[in-house]
């Protein structure tokens, strides 16, 4: 089981995250999106495509941009689809 935690809470829980370059991908609804605020952040991956960014809201501190997602993965990270990872800070164990 790998669990996501960061500012005392737990973020997200799933046995059946994908592991893709060291980060376990959860399934969305695997994900306390309570936690999670949408960010106008984004960046590209050659490979994996255009990743779209949340911020972390956790007992009233923000983690910006701690978050991330493939709304439309490239054919070689399809199985990331629907799947959220996280950094900055966000201890994820497995």
């Amino acid at each position: 089981m790998a669990i996501a935690r960061w500012n005392g809470e737990i973020i997200a829980e799933s046995d059946k995250t994908e592991l893709v370059e060291g980060n376990h991908y959860f399934p969305a609804e695997s994900v306390h999106m309570q936690f999670l605020r949408p960010s106008e952040t984004t960046s590209v991956c050659s490979w994996k495509g255009t990743a779209n960014y949340y911020t972390l809201h956790v007992g009233g501190r923000d983690n910006p941009d701690a978050a991330w997602f493939y709304a439309e993965p490239g054919e070689a990270a399809a199985n990331i689809k629907g799947h959220v990872a996280f950094w900055r800070g966000v201890e994820v164990s497995d």
